[in-house]
């Protein structure tokens, strides 16, 4: 069995265009059959720019699929962009044509030793040149398209049945700027009282500190270095519970590199 398939290269020279089209776009085109139209293509040049406008045709475009359950925009613009430092080409496959072939005949046989046979034919249709990306323009299909798929199918089935302005009043953003008519009037002070409550809170909840024998706070120092190699100077001050300046003395006096 050969399995060897020729591949006809007359397009290899041709330039196409690769162009990405919406996958709603894609299934209604699935229903149309071999050699269908699907819509028309306007090209037309702007400013030495070539500008591309599809227009889907209107039986598709109405076509209602149980995904989407809504009517799609007709109107498209290609977005085109070079494809450039990019190598891609296009290939076509038509299954079905038959050919012939012939073997030999023997002088027992009968027939004239042809048999009839389908091979799929696969075409080199061109270089990919240019690259696009098909764009819905904006109308009223559009926006009934894009609110039913931020809704949701679940949600779109229990909002129809109830009245347009429950549906009007279930769109409205929960929150909202709100302008108001008297503004607040902040009057300079020398200083507030939550400041001045936090203060004299901390002045209290601190209290003075009684100074302990030296003997002591050395003891407190030499147990804290057995645990810990290294401490902080805040860490010194919070275990021996003396002011800083006292804590350091009896620490530069046992030779201690805070």
């Amino acid at each position: 069995m050969n399995d060897r398939t020729d591949v006809d290269i007359t397009g290899a020279n041709s330039n196409v265009m690769l162009v990405k089209v919406p996958k709603y776009i894609s299934k209604r085109w699935e229903k149309v059959g071999p050699g269908g139209a699907v819509g028309k293509l306007r090209v037309s040049s702007k400013l030495n720019k070539r500008d591309f406008t599809f227009i889907l045709k209107q039986d598709l475009a109405n076509l209602i699929l149980p995904d989407d359950d809504v009517k799609i925009p007709q109107e498209y613009k290609f977005h085109t962009q070079v494809a450039a430092n990019r190598t891609a080409v296009v290939f076509s496959e038509n299954s079905g044509q038959a050919f012939y072939s012939v073997t030999e005949q023997s002088s027992s046989s009968s027939g004239d030793g042809s048999t009839s046979m389908t091979q799929t034919k696969i075409s080199l249709e061109g270089q990919v040149a240019e690259r696009a990306e098909c764009r819905p323009v904006g109308g009223d299909n559009y926006m009934k398209m894009k609110r039913y798929w931020m809704l949701g199918r679940f949600c779109y089935l229990f909002i129809v049945p109830f009245s347009r302005l429950q549906i009007r009043n279930a769109l409205q953003p929960q929150r909202t700027t709100k302008a108001i008519d008297k503004r607040p009037i902040f009057k300079p002070t020398s200083n507030r009282t939550v400041n001045t409550f936090f203060d004299k809170k901390k002045k209290s909840d601190e209290g003075k500190k009684a100074r302990l024998e030296r003997d002591q706070v050395m003891d407190m120092l030499f147990k804290a270095f057995e645990k810990h190699q290294y401490y902080s100077f805040k860490d010194l001050v919070q275990i021996t519970q003396q002011p800083s300046v006292s804590t350091l003395m009896k620490a530069n006096t046992c030779k201690l590199y805070l």
